[in-house]
């Protein structure tokens, strides 16, 4: 700790050369190209204040994220702020898990941890620092090069999501929510390890049911960020947000066979 009490240990990339390239040039190039390969119309429809989007290899889920980031064009220039919730893979957390952690490096460089909004947060009883949920995580890590290429200097702030419910997820996202320079990111892939055509069925009932905020419908087979997809569906009711489904397809869609698939869906929360 330094002498203002703010951490300056960075937390390390996990999965750098595992689920993304470690060298920065490909990794550049590869976002780059998943996000333009999206061809998205930037007057298509609203920019969206809370994003969702899949956390798997790049060359898995990397296609579906990069048509949800893509959606950021128009107000990447404004965004400062971005609201990592992700579900812990690894350690069993209660409640949101922050980390003491005072920035996160990836290839592409070192994004700082926000700690105004960490400190509001923290503040909610459903909120703690626990840096073993976070040391081997991935759904959170894996947004960051996107994060990176797409805006300019921004924070972050990350939480990894445990055992909690829609309203208590719901209330923690609203306490960060802020501004348009505040992008809120849930981080999710959808059903696991069916065949590609009841994967299919599978999710795009679960998309239909994201699409209607409806977060009770939301199973814990159905997307494995469930925690803090319910949570934002339940804002979302809140605050009578609309929501869009951008892409829906399954890892038999891009690498990889048909047998065992997982399910990619990103949406815009407007």
């Amino acid at each position: 700790m330094n002498t203002d009490g703010m951490s300056t240990w960075v937390r390390p990339p996990a999965v750098a050369g595992l689920f993304y390239p470690d060298d920065p040039v490909r990794l550049a190039e590869e976002v780059d190209e998943l996000v333009k390969g999206a061809m998205y119309d930037a007057d298509g429809g609203p920019a969206p204040k809370l994003l969702v989007v899949p956390h798997a290899g790049y060359v898995y889920s990397g296609p579906t994220a990069g048509c949800g980031y893509a959606r950021l064009a128009p107000v990447a220039d404004v965004i400062r702020r971005v609201v990592l919730f992700g579900p812990a893979h690894r350690v069993a957390v209660d409640g949101m898990a922050l980390t003491g952690a005072g920035s996160f490096a990836t290839p592409l460089g070192i994004v700082p941890v926000d700690q105004e909004l960490e400190g509001i947060v923290l503040a909610h009883p459903a909120v703690c620092v626990d840096d073993r949920a976070h040391a081997q995580e991935h759904s959170l890590e894996v947004h960051l090069p996107f994060l990176q290429r797409l805006l300019g200097a921004f924070t972050v702030l990350p939480l990894v999501c445990g055992r909690a419910d829609a309203d208590t997820v719901a209330d923690v996202m609203a306490l960060v929510w802020g501004g348009p320079e505040t992008l809120i990111v849930v981080s999710t892939d959808l059903s696991h390890y069916h065949d590609h055509m009841s994967a299919q069925e599978i999710d795009r009932r679960t998309a239909a049911n994201i699409v209607a905020r409806e977060p009770a419908a939301i199973g814990p087979y159905d997307a494995c960020g469930a925690v803090p997809l319910r949570g934002a569906l339940e804002l979302a009711r809140r605050r009578d947000l609309s929501v869009e489904l951008i892409d829906l397809r399954t890892s038999g869609d891009t690498a990889g066979g048909r047998d065992r698939v997982v399910g990619y869906g990103a949406f815009a929360i407007a």
